[in-house]
């Protein structure tokens, strides 16, 4: 198994250097043969010709930013990205703080998340790479290594990168994905005392990082740029959180990462570090709660919020979208060329004519735009909630995507 943690061993463990060379040389080869046994290829799926497939793709996902204004003070802002664990926007009445934050900052009300698992949605949102139902990207690291990473192009500008999670970075492969994708540290839980890897369940819990995270951004200078990713971890089963405001478990434990999100932000407005400092908050997933499960539009709904001294003015943006255009849209306001992020989008450009957002399940996909909301069972070959006056594009359109970014996937 590898340790007595949550995560059993897997290939990522050893990756230590952005070199990759290095890190392929230090897999124990027999480990990797016989961990191969144990995966699937990659899916692929025939809804379509490729003619037809190619047709239904026109247009879907421009890969130039054609801006008409700019949403920032400065094209070089340090940058924090923040995933909050679970956090879907079915938790809002949990959470007044980063409610009233979205009456300060840019707030994207109509984003998706792509995926159910953190795994997966880390994925979306840092290399602006789609879900799959059925397979993990972070978990095929031959594949992962070759996607586009914000670290790895803010790195090319001179940024410094470092990431932060609380939890075991080896689970599912984490390690080997943020190191290959560009970030040079990594902080997380073994960097903490014994007494503090023990406040929760799967690590340290999250006032703890949080004021971790405080100590990394007032360390910035203004001569070096930063990067920093931050995953935190206690909006999880089994919501052992060190507080009780709310009756239910699971929104008491998101007034808990409120709190400490209120706390956060209220500390760094009082450093120098704030005036050029872009955060930006979405969640790494959502989740079901009571009766809102996955043939509902708002189970997938979530935060995307960015705050900071960088930001120009407050603004609610109500465009459809992903996490996966988290990377576009950042790069199109630094300036910064996103051709190589083939399926994200710059949701304020004036190109995205087609704002849609699609949502990946286990073995089932669901797709929302103006014309409303659709569920298709990839197992029963069928749709299974039809809330659209257009339902039948939006399977076609979710079929395509799927087809076209398995065939991607295919050949990395």
């Amino acid at each position: 198994r590898g340790g007595l943690g949550e995560s059993t061993t897997n290939i990522g463990q050893v990756y230590y250097s952005q070199n990759q060379f290095l890190n392929h040389s230090a897999v124990n080869p027999v480990f990797s043969f016989l961990a191969s046994l144990g995966h699937a290829e990659v899916e692929t799926y025939d809804f379509f010709t490729e003619q037809r497939r190619a047709e239904i793709m026109a247009d879907l996902y421009p890969t130039e930013s054609v801006l008409t204004d700019s949403l920032l003070t400065t094209q070089r802002p340090h940058v924090v990205i923040i995933l909050l664990e679970s956090c879907g926007e079915i938790f809002a009445d949990a959470m007044p703080r980063l409610q009233q934050l979205k009456q300060e900052g840019i707030s994207f009300d109509r984003c998706y998340g792509n995926s159910y698992r953190t795994d997966r949605g880390t994925v979306c949102a840092l290399s602006g790479y789609p879900s799959f139902p059925t397979m993990s990207v972070m978990k095929m690291p031959a594949k992962s290594r070759t996607l586009p990473a914000i670290a790895r192009t803010l790195r090319q500008q001179g940024y410094a990168t470092a990431y932060l999670y609380g939890g075991d970075i080896n689970f599912t492969n984490m390690r080997s994905y943020l190191v290959s994708s560009g970030f040079e540290r990594l902080i997380w839980k073994d960097d903490y005392s014994q007494q503090e890897q023990g406040t929760a369940k799967w690590g340290v819990r999250d006032d703890i990082t949080f004021r971790t995270l405080y100590d990394e951004i007032t360390k910035a200078t203004s001569d070096t740029p930063m990067l920093i990713g931050y995953s935190t971890l206690s909006t999880h089963e089994p919501w052992d959180v060190p507080v009780n405001k709310l009756q239910d478990e699971q929104k008491n434990a998101f007034a808990y990462l409120d709190d400490c999100i209120g706390d956060f932000v209220d500390r760094l407005k009082q450093t120098p570090q704030w005036h050029n400092l872009l955060i930006i908050m979405t969640a790494d997933h959502s989740i079901s709660y009571r009766q809102i499960d996955e043939t509902h539009a708002e189970r997938n709904r979530i935060p995307m919020l960015w705050i900071g001294g960088a930001v120009k003015a407050p603004r609610r943006i109500g465009t459809y979208c992903n996490q996966t255009d988290l990377c576009a849209t950042l790069l199109g306001q630094m300036a910064l060329p996103h051709d190589d992020y083939t399926y994200s989008r710059d949701v304020l450009s004036s190109n995205y004519r087609h704002p849609f957002a699609i949502h990946m399940y286990n073995n089932g996909f669901s797709m929302a735009d103006s014309t409303g909301f659709m569920v298709y069972d990839l197992t029963a070959n069928r749709m299974t909630v039809n809330q659209s006056g257009d339902a039948q594009r939006l399977i076609e359109r979710g079929k395509a995507i799927l087809q076209t970014t398995a065939d991607d996937l295919n050949k990395r």
